[in-house]
């Protein structure tokens, strides 16, 4: 039985080193010889960098390195060519002077390897000189690999100066590559994020994006095929295990924790490390989460008005979904990028394309959900659990006002300093409630009256929800702060009822609840309901 290859990027470790390898070689065999400048954007611990070295290996002129694999058996040469590899991730980048330094250095210590000398202080410069030497002295064109080329700009993706600063540079430092075009064999860019071109690579305009093309959309990651190829072993010896004997196909539980990614709507693909951690510590949890999500995007969450509920069924446009810019970020396809939110089919005939985005597994939706109420209350999903319990046993009874008094506590437990006066904050925190207890739970759901904040549907009821804030200073006199508790929650009941939000339940054979929430601050929150 092969070795769990966790937390290793190197192609020649895992192959020398007895680990599981899921043959990705054809893709890199299409790649070398259908084009020359590519992008892939692709969330983080998803494989991208042992593609990457996958890649740097084809070119090493090692071909029984490859035995075995699909490109061994394949028409390819296995020409030996020079390779720069950039991880853009080992780069300081704190200040736009730390960045430039930091490059400079790294490309420096190549040049030393290889007995060159320059003369420049200037990244792009020393870049140039590089590709241009390494051209002359191997007689053979050159293959840069740049890895997380973004990570400079998403460290700083709310401080909009050191963010545009550090752009700038690396506008100019990626647009050398197609200056030095007669020296290239290949050039691969990866990254999480997909800026605009003219953003960033304005001067290198030649990349080919494969991010969502078809070919490649099983590039990275592991097909829902290739679990059983490649894992057998494992999950079979895992499932003779007295705490998995529960489950009654170990391998579908798998699939709903790591499975459901998709990037064409059509394959299906298992988050590496989510798998490769569960099956390396034979036990289900959101490992992709806990290894670190990133701080930019709840930063960027927290400062919409809207905060971030309408995830599901969230239709986008190819040009929306896969491009942003500073000072113009929007959420969802940064959530998309950055792996909370996937393709889930393509609308047919659509042009240009449309996609249809949810969440792809238990794991992201658990991983997500904890995140938004760690950022948004400071204590987390442990902090809660005893709530959520109380929360949940209150909706599968109609028990409204024992609910109200579980998130009296929860919304009470949040530090002052983080409180947000608008109603996303509380829409945010509610939603990443429902979401957590595994609710049915619909945000901003269109009817023909308007939009309804929030539906929720149990086996035998269904709630339609709408939500009100109004802000209240800390010192108001009870009496005032009740008349305005009244006017609020009148204004929610009657939008429920005079838009008709719950005639879609009509003749359902639900109980059906209508429940206005009216938040004046931290520690003042109340309820109206009627059942119909």
């Amino acid at each position: 039985m092969k070795k769990l290859p966790l937390g290793i990027q190197n192609f020649r470790e895992m192959i020398s080193g007895g680990y599981v390898y899921v043959d990705k070689t054809r893709f890199v065999y299409n790649l070398i010889n259908s084009g020359k400048y590519y992008f892939l954007s692709r969330p983080r611990r998803f494989g991208k960098s042992l593609l990457l070295d996958t890649i740097a290996e084809a070119f090493s002129g090692d071909r029984e390195l490859f035995k075995g694999l699909w490109i061994y058996g394949s028409d390819y040469e296995f020409e030996k060519h020079p390779v720069v590899s950039l991880d853009m991730s080992s780069i300081a980048n704190e200040t736009p002077e730390t960045l430039k330094s930091s490059l400079r250095a790294g490309l420096i210590r190549r040049m030393n390897e290889e007995g060159f000398n320059v003369d420049s202080e200037i990244p792009s410069d020393i870049f140039s000189v590089l590709i241009g030497e390494l051209y002359k002295k191997h007689g053979q064109k050159v293959v840069v690999l740049i890895d997380e080329y973004d990570k400079p700009i998403l460290d700083h993706i709310t401080n909009t100066d050191i963010a545009e600063a550090n752009r700038e540079i690396l506008r100019g430092f990626y647009g050398i590559l197609k200056s030095m075009d007669q020296c290239l064999r290949m050039t691969f860019i990866t990254g999480v994020s997909k800026f605009t071109k003219t953003s960033i690579f304005s001067e290198l305009n030649n990349l080919t994006d494969i991010t969502l093309t078809r070919e490649y959309a099983c590039i990275c990651g592991i097909p829902v095929e290739d679990l059983r190829i490649y894992f057998s072993d494992h999950i079979e010896n895992m499932a003779a295990l007295d705490e998995f004997k529960l489950y009654e196909n170990l391998s579908d539980e798998i699939l709903a924790w790591y499975d459901g990614y998709s990037w064409d709507g059509v394959s299906r693909l298992l988050n590496p490390f989510g798998l490769l951690t569960f099956l390396y510590q034979k036990r289900f949890s959101s490992f992709w989460y806990a290894s670190g999500s990133p701080k930019f995007l709840m930063d960027v969450i927290r400062r919409r008005e809207q905060g971030y509920a309408n995830l599901q069924r969230l239709s986008m446009g190819e040009w929306a979904l896969d491009s942003f810019d500073i000072g113009n970020v929007e959420v969802e396809p940064l959530l998309f990028q950055t792996g909370y939110l996937t393709v889930k089919e393509t609308l047919p005939g659509s042009r240009p394309p449309v996609y249809i985005l949810g969440m792809p597994n238990y794991e992201v939706r658990i991983a997500f959900n904890l995140h938004i109420l760690a950022e948004f209350t400071e204590k987390g999903g442990g902090y809660a659990e005893s709530a959520y319990r109380r929360i949940k046993e209150s909706l599968e009874t109609g028990d409204l006002q024992s609910m109200l008094n579980s998130l009296k506590g929860l919304f009470a437990s949040i530090p002052y300093e983080l409180h947000i006066k608008h109603e996303s904050y509380y829409h945010s925190i509610f939603f990443a409630i429902m979401n957590l207890l595994g609710f049915d739970i619909v945000a901003e759901v269109s009817v023909s009256g308007g939009r309804v904040d929030a539906v929720l549907e149990l086996a035998e009821k269904a709630y339609v929800i709408e939500f009100k804030y109004e802000h209240c200073e800390k010192n108001t006199p009870p009496e005032e702060k009740q008349k305005l508790f009244d006017k609020v929650l009148g204004e929610g009941m009657n939008q429920i009822i005079d838009k008709g939000y719950a005639d879609k339940f009509a003749g359902s054979g639900k109980d059906v609840v209508l429940a206005a929430f009216a938040f004046l601050g931290r520690d003042d929150i109340e309820l109206s309901f009627k059942t119909l």
